[in-house]
């Protein structure tokens, strides 16, 4: 009697053994389906999501700045910045502006402003063709006003949820005024080259409501190696609420070929407000 109850025993464990064998079997294999009908979800998602167009709406970004000194000396300055742009389907047309006025004992020590006009056609989601048109303007330097247009393209070089990296390349016709101050003679005045643009955009999600940002151009002539302008803006933002976000930037204008009595450098250290929608 006892080797017959043990004989059932085993075979009923050996019963259940198989049954949930089989039963793991069969929810693996149910995973294993699940997984690719997910995955073929989301790559048709994806590929719908792509047929749409883009967000036609304007893309605000405005940066209001603002530093004030007193005691052994009194300085203020402003600067007021930003971007508009708009996109539609594979184009997108963009405005990004950026104007500084300073003040040092009641003196204008800085007044200056430049407007970039750029179009962007998209071949895919990382690389575009470019077309831009500059605008320069500044009292305290050799220049009456620097223009600049041509084209050039972009590239998304790298992207993730916490960093984004991206390369600009313009090949450009420019044109400069130079201040009278600095005229040899009559016809020199204004001069025309050829030149070309670098442009690096840097842009890393350090917590989530704090970003580093990184914007670097270098411009130079092609016939003149030392006629070259650098340009480096890095700011430091904080959210505030869903537009606003407060934080500091430190702006270097640095150019090469100056008159004589003027600073080759340009330094601006401002707190800013900036509103996003």
């Amino acid at each position: 009697m006892t080797k017959i109850t043990l004989s059932l025993l085993l075979a009923s464990s050996l019963m259940i053994a198989a049954e949930v064998a089989q039963d793991q079997e069969k929810l693996a294999a149910d995973i294993t389906v699940a997984k690719a009908q997910k995955s073929a979800a989301e790559a048709k998602l994806k590929s719908l999501e792509a047929q749409l167009p883009q967000n036609q709406e304007i893309i605000t970004h405005v940066k209001l700045g603002y530093i004030k000194t007193d005691g052994n000396a009194n300085t203020e300055t402003f600067s007021l910045d930003g971007s508009f742009k708009k996109a539609w389907e594979k184009n997108s047309a963009t405005i990004i502006f950026d104007s500084q006025y300073g003040e040092a004992e009641n003196v204008e020590n800085k007044n200056k402003y430049f407007f970039e006009l750029q179009y962007a056609y998209a071949f895919s989601d990382k690389f575009s063709f470019t077309y831009m048109l500059g605008y320069k303007n500044d009292k305290f330097s050799s220049f009456n006003y620097q223009a600049y247009t041509g084209p050039g393209a972009k590239y998304l070089a790298y992207k993730s949820d916490k960093q984004k990296l991206d390369l600009e390349g313009s090949i450009l016709y420019s044109q400069d005024e130079l201040q009278a101050q600095n005229v040899i003679a009559p016809n020199n005045a204004i001069t025309t080259y050829g030149s070309y643009q670098a442009k690096l955009a840097y842009e890393l999600q350090i917590l989530s409501n704090l970003k580093f940002n990184q914007d670097l151009s270098y411009r130079a002539s092609v016939e003149e190696s030392d006629k070259y302008f650098f340009l480096s803006t890095s700011a430091l933002s904080s959210k505030i609420s869903d537009i606003f976000s407060a934080g500091v930037s430190y702006k270097v204008d640095y150019t090469n070929k100056v008159a004589t009595g003027i600073q080759q450098r340009d330094n601006t250290l401002s707190a800013f407000l900036s509103l996003d929608y």
